[in-house]
């Protein structure tokens, strides 16, 4: 007669194994409860992105020196910094822009670190008055279309900035703030008001 199988002892699961599930179990209930925790305290804040804009600029003074192609100009430029958040402070800080004009830096606009409240905006006035800037040939064309036909003058502002915010639950907020704008200026001196404005990344 064949003989009966036998029962050898039962596997039991091996500690290391248990110690490991329930780790993972933990740090999964942490993160569920992070993320409840992130959700929540983005519905009742509703953050909203602090920016930099270009509020207003004016073309002060022009003086081209036609026989030698040069140009020296003098314009003012007012930016914006805004917070619209209800409940949250912004810090701008590593503020640095340039004023170009046809491919050749002509100023750089800078600012010292500064804070905003909730739902605070600020002014950054910069007067802009640039050295004699000597023109190429082609520079020195489009200078003299600008001055005698158009009435206008192209000038590129751009640069970037950098704030951090305290959104209550949600910890310190860092973003980098780009800016890139076209400012055409009347040459007779006329006030423009732009709604160019930065970009987060």
């Amino acid at each position: 007669m064949p003989k009966p199988p036998t029962l050898g002892r039962q596997r039991r699961t091996n500690p290391v194994v248990w110690c490991f599930a329930v780790v993972c179990s933990f740090i999964a209930t942490t993160v569920i409860i992070a993320g409840i925790i992130v959700f929540s305290g983005y519905l009742v804040i509703r953050p909203k992105m602090p920016l930099l804009s270009v509020r207003a600029s004016r073309l002060d003074n022009v003086e081209y020196n036609k026989a030698d192609g040069i140009v020296a100009i003098k314009l003012t430029i007012v930016i914006n910094a805004e917070n619209h958040n209800q409940k949250a402070h912004a810090r701008f800080y590593d503020t640095k822009l340039l004023l170009g004009y046809h491919g050749t830096n002509i100023a750089r606009l800078v600012a010292n670190p500064f804070d905003l409240r909730k739902n605070e905006s600020s002014d950054l006035n910069y007067v802009v008055e640039s050295s004699p800037i000597p023109l190429k040939e082609e520079e020195q064309y489009l200078t003299e279309q600008s001055l005698y036909k158009s009435k206008v003058m192209l000038f590129v502002l751009k640069g970037s900035s950098r704030t951090v915010w305290k959104v209550g639950p949600l910890g310190p907020v860092k973003f980098s703030l780009h800016m890139y704008c076209e400012l055409l200026l009347p040459v007779n001196g006329s006030v423009v008001r732009s709604h160019c404005s930065t970009k987060s990344h």
